[in-house]
């Protein structure tokens, strides 16, 4: 195979216990367990990098072995056979894989996986996390259940051009002396590369506002303006990842959340203060009802976006 995944500087192990490389490989790759088909004798190897969020591996187990995991929860696996042959089981199906031939494992798809005595494979570990902030960024519609790849075997002819970046990515990896900066460009550009080149349940295309879950935080902002509402809390009830949650407010508010709900508050103040039927019994008292206890700094933002004090919008009321 010409595509140069990992050298001997990755090495962790060579002609090691099976069972101690799947131990290694149970903290940095992925939880699963490992059944020797009564060779004793087996010699494994591991080869091993990390690359910002995406953990490269190479992995042989020298012998006949089933590994089993109930899913790699919020991981995805790209694994490539470079030598031998497995055998995937799913759903009571048996399907072969040889010698350059592609599996995309999605989270929580149950694996079986039988390796011949001579299989080799690399694998791509890249957190869903990663996959859902390409999806906000490109304004793709993100399914309600997540992103899951539709379990095809792709061979390396057909993704030739990801084949060409996991090498860069690898010899990146190796070299040492490239700025961590590096490996976020190279995260993000082998995302968009899975994401384009393999098929999934994701609808590639602009999604309405009152189809995505921007609408669904304004909505929820509203209902609970006067409480003093987190990035976090906002993030944990959409299910988003942090920068995921910063990316849908850039492209739909053109600002930060933190700034969306402070803008918001003081857009409700305002228009309490200049409706004749609302009752307000003070400045300070519906500031203070909004959540803004610094009186000076609540004037100073309240003028910068309607152009007149607070006191004065209840005046010429």
């Amino acid at each position: 195979m010409r595509y140069r995944l990992l050298n001997e500087r990755s090495l962790i192990f060579e002609g090691a216990d099976p069972f101690e490389v799947s131990e290694y490989v149970n903290r940095h790759v992925g939880i699963h367990r490992i059944r020797l088909a009564g060779t004793a004798d087996a010699m494994a190897g591991l080869r091993h990098r990390k690359a910002g969020m995406i953990d490269l591996c190479r992995i042989s187990y020298g012998g006949p072995v089933r590994v089993v995991s109930t899913g790699l929860s919020d991981v995805y696996h790209l694994q490539i056979v470079l030598h031998g042959h497995c055998r995937y089981e799913i759903a009571g199906q048996y399907h072969e894989f040889s010698s350059g031939d592609i599996l995309l494992l999605n989270p929580d798809d149950p694996i079986d996986l039988t390796y011949s005595d001579d299989c080799e494979k690399f694998i791509l570990k890249i957190p869903a996390t990663l996959l859902d902030d390409v999806c906000v960024e490109q304004g793709w519609l993100k399914p309600k259940d997540g992103i899951k790849f539709i379990p095809i075997r792709y061979q390396l002819h057909e993704i030739e051009s990801l084949m060409n970046l996991l090498t860069l990515l690898c010899q990146e990896a190796e070299s040492e002396d490239g700025p961590p900066q590096v490996f976020s460009h190279y995260n993000w550009i082998v995302a968009n590369k899975l994401l384009t080149l393999l098929k999934h349940n994701i609808r590639r295309e602009f999604p309405t506002l009152q189809s995505c879950s921007f609408e669904r935080l304004a909505q929820y902002i509203d209902e609970n303006i006067k409480r003093d509402i987190g990035v976090e809390e906002l993030a944990q009830i959409s299910h988003m990842s942090l920068r995921s949650l910063y990316l849908l407010f850039e492209r739909y508010a053109q600002t930060t959340p933190k700034n969306y709900i402070k803008r918001r508050k003081l857009e409700r103040v305002h228009a309490a203060l200049i409706d004749p039927a609302n009752m307000v019994r003070s400045v300070t008292a519906i500031a203070l009802d909004y959540g803004f206890t610094h009186l000076g700094r609540f004037s100073e933002s309240y003028k910068a976006a309607f152009g007149i004090l607070p006191s004065d919008s209840l005046k010429r009321r």
